[in-house]
């Protein structure tokens, strides 16, 4: 019964293939990037819609997929062992889903706070009135303060 390691045989494994392989990377992924282009500059002048969503969704998994091969090629985990790509994988999804999480939830804070704090303006938002007896050029009015309730205790 003969014995071999798993770095022989993953030795073994590579021989003779490696340029094959990296131009074929090369052109898979310079194929995904002039898609996306193409896909970019088509969308310019497009009206929102649902059109437009399908683009940005088909040109987000293109961006996957090159993803998914510059990780797998370019930094050798394509050949690794399935424990080892999890240690780098799960971590890089939980730190994704954390990001949209924590947008979504900001997003929400943000919308709540205007929506339901009546107290809560923008400067921007503030309309200004004309004092009569002033012309354009001369000093505008200061906004009306509001009123706030008082603290509750």
């Amino acid at each position: 019964m003969e014995h071999h390691s798993t770095a022989v045989l993953h030795e073994e494994h590579h021989v003779g293939g490696g340029t094959k392989e990296i131009w074929k990377v090369t052109i898979i992924l310079s194929v995904l990037t002039i898609v996306e282009l193409v896909l970019g500059f088509w969308m310019i002048g497009m009206p929102d819609g649902g059109l437009r969503w399908a683009i940005k969704g088909a040109i987000i998994i293109l961006m996957m997929a090159k993803a998914f091969y510059i990780v797998g090629y370019f930094m050798h985990l394509r050949h690794e062992i399935r424990n080892l790509i999890m240690t780098i994988v799960v971590p890089l999804l939980l730190f994704v889903w954390f990001i949209i999480a924590f947008l979504y939830d900001g997003s929400s804070y943000n919308h709540m706070r205007r929506t339901y704090t009546p107290f809560y303006n923008d400067k921007s938002a503030t309309k200004m009135e004309k004092k009569e007896g002033h012309s354009e050029g001369e000093h505008a009015e200061e906004p009306k303060e509001e009123h706030k309730p008082e603290s509750l205790h």
